[in-house]
């Protein structure tokens, strides 16, 4: 299946979000660009937030959307004037940019897991509190967060990424309770591994800190708590995601959703 295949499973036969604004972080590739074409594809007009300019750009071409060229760890691109100009009529926020570093924590660089705080943590909250205002005035709002099974569970070698993750769990529990009475929604989506180039970059890191062959990985490694043993399509999480943006979620809030292939049912 090709990566345009795998980002465009089952297009959806209603428009159930003309008329809505998104705004995807991280959308120009994996998971994000799955996301970016799933809102598109039900009439969203979807702004593609990611470091890649060009591929942003190219995205946002396909769906007819706009594209956001930002480094969102380069603090002048987070400044409260710019977020508040990007996220203008945004009716649905999608925060999913994220990075991943595999160390153990004695040699885990604080540089590096300062970074990961900052994009996975920080930055959803700073966009977050950006855009509730307009959506609070206009009584509509769905934030989703695309967190991941490492947001309920934890493994070795991921102290960074595991408590971004679950940091996030817990801005988007409270972003729903202050949320509610304006008609604004917040809620997690809990994936397994994804095929995503994020995923793919980590066999080999993998492979070096648990000392077997990269071949071996996703077997022994990735795949070993899952009941499902594949990895999961973009697609598949975008579709979700999708559902939790439109109106027949709307007493959806606080919740995280897995799609782990039973991993955390152990």
């Amino acid at each position: 299946m090709t990566t345009q295949e795998n980002n465009r499973v089952n297009p959806p036969t209603t428009q159930s979000l003309a008329g809505r604004r998104a705004l995807v972080t991280g959308g120009a590739s994996g998971i994000g660009l799955a996301v970016v074409h799933a809102l598109a594809s039900r009439g969203a007009h979807v702004t593609i937030a990611d470091k890649d300019g060009a591929a942003a750009e190219a995205a946002a071409t396909e769906v007819g959307g706009t594209s956001w060229a930002v480094d969102l760890l380069d603090p002048e691109a987070v400044t409260e004037n710019k977020l508040a100009q990007a996220l203008d009529g945004v009716d649905i926020l999608v925060n999913n940019a994220g990075i991943q570093h595999i160390s153990p924590i004695q040699d885990f660089d604080p540089a590096v897991f300062r970074r990961i705080m900052t994009l996975m943590v920080e930055v959803p909250f700073l966009l977050t509190r950006a855009a509730l205002p307009k959506m609070y005035a206009q009584g509509f709002g769905r934030i989703i967060n695309v967190s991941s099974v490492h947001g309920l569970r934890a493994s070795p070698f991921k102290s960074a990424y595991v408590t971004a993750k679950h940091g996030l769990e817990g801005l988007s529990k409270v972003t729903a309770l202050e949320g509610g009475e304006h008609g604004v929604t917040s809620n997690c989506v809990n994936p397994g591994y994804v095929r995503t180039p994020l995923v793919e970059k980590q066999l080999a890191d993998q492979a070096r800190v648990h000392g077997i062959p990269e071949a071996e990985v996703l077997a022994k490694i990735m795949l070993t708590e899952s009941a499902i043993k594949r990895l999961i399509e973009p697609a598949e999480v975008a579709s979700l995601v999708a559902w939790l943006a439109g109106d027949e979620a709307a007493m959806v809030t606080g919740a995280s959703y897995t799609m782990d292939g039973g991993w955390s049912a152990r």
